[in-house]
């Protein structure tokens, strides 16, 4: 079960699944080769927010890979809603490295 915050969609989930099986990716290549059915643009605008909260990052020339918290998020491990890894003690390092347990959002 995945734990997304309300500022996801349905896009989101399908870009760090693309990401995940594939490394890395761009918006344009997203759009091609994966089962995204969304404008290139659209993918473009959710790749820039998701790296934003750090689920992917930004490798230059349009091209992100998924972070560790974006694979623990497609595992059920990681609540994007308040940032707070499921059935894990350790919560150091999440999401900007914050300590507290959430996060104000944009």
């Amino acid at each position: 079960m995945r734990y997304a915050g309300g500022w996801m969609t349905a896009a989101d989930d399908r870009i760090l699944e693309y990401l995940s099986e594939n490394e890395t990716g761009s918006p344009a290549k997203m759009k091609r080769e994966g089962p995204i059915r969304y404008s290139r643009q659209q993918i473009n605008r959710r790749c820039k927010r998701l790296a934003e909260e750090d689920l992917v990052r930004h490798l230059g020339n349009g091209v992100y890979v998924i972070t560790e918290d974006g694979e623990a998020y497609l595992e059920g491990r990681l609540d994007t809603e308040d940032w707070q890894y499921i059935d894990e003690e350790v919560s150091e390092g999440i999401h900007n490295d914050s300590t507290e347990d959430t996060v104000t959002q944009n």
